[in-house]
């Protein structure tokens, strides 16, 4: 039997690769997406190797506005039965928005907005057709605070939550499901942009980051169970409730000790 097929955007590093992985390790073809040419092919023979599974890479870049439509193409051209999309890809802005070159803007919107959207929609029917389907969709606890100076990635997490809500009442008594997972921090190369990035140590006692490898284990155990929503952490959960209570005022202070890198 032809094996089914798993695609995850932004499979070459942080937790795209451990989702890949993954994936792999229970049998399925994973079609790994990622601008990163090199890593992918690097990725592709290790799955191949490692788990006997075919592990097409589609060097891809996510915000070009046919991406979607490409990847849906590719899969359709070589028969490839999805069943599992993680739409994982990423990126963190750590500037303000008068200081992002318009185009940064226009690539986070694509990335973490408009391609991840279009590919639920083209994928929904034909999961739908072959009568069973997985969708994870990554937000974040930043989608409940607009902190400043990453307030474009909470503002695009926030669009995450809302449509992935969205699309799981109207695929409610389908054989599709559609999984948010609100992550705090995870320990990724995307935090190193950021002054928290050297609390490591206190910020895993307190439960409020937690390792690439069990954000993403936690996520496909949720996604499997057909779950809404997944928060990991107590604090994280206890987070969101508090988010909306703090004052613009407490943020405007914080915002001036946040060291910004990014220009």
């Amino acid at each position: 039997m032809s094996p089914k097929y798993a695609i995850v955007t932004g499979a070459a590093s942080g937790m795209g690769r451990y989702y890949a992985l993954q994936l792999a390790q229970m049998g399925y073809g994973v079609v790994l997406v990622d601008i990163n040419g090199e890593a992918l092919q690097q990725l592709s023979r290790q799955l191949t190797e490692q788990y006997g599974v075919p592990a097409p890479a589609l060097c891809t870049d996510l915000c070009q506005a046919d991406a979607a439509e490409r990847i849906v193409a590719r899969c359709r051209e070589n028969q490839w039965q999805v069943e599992v999309l993680v739409n994982n890809a990423g990126m963190l802005i750590t500037s303000t928005v008068e200081d992002t070159d318009p185009t940064r803007l226009q690539r986070i919107i694509a990335l973490h907005c408009t391609t991840p959207l279009l590919l639920c929609r083209y994928f929904i029917p034909l999961m739908k057709e072959q009568g069973r389907g997985y969708i994870l969709n990554i937000s974040s606890i930043s989608a409940w605070m607009d902190w400043p100076v990453i307030g474009m990635y909470g503002s695009t997490k926030r669009f995450v939550k809302g449509y992935s809500r969205q699309l799981s009442m109207e695929c409610h008594g389908t054989p599709v499901s559609i999984t948010a997972a609100v992550f705090g921090a995870v320990d990724t190369p995307l935090l190193s942009g950021l002054t928290l990035a050297k609390y490591r140590k206190l910020m895993y006692a307190l439960g409020l980051m937690i390792t690439p490898q069990k954000a993403t284990q936690k996520a496909l155990r949720a996604m499997f169970r057909r779950k809404t929503t997944v928060i990991p952490g107590f604090l994280n959960r206890l987070t969101i409730l508090f988010c909306p209570l703090i004052p613009a005022c407490f943020l405007q202070y914080m915002a001036k000790k946040v060291r910004v890198v990014d220009r």
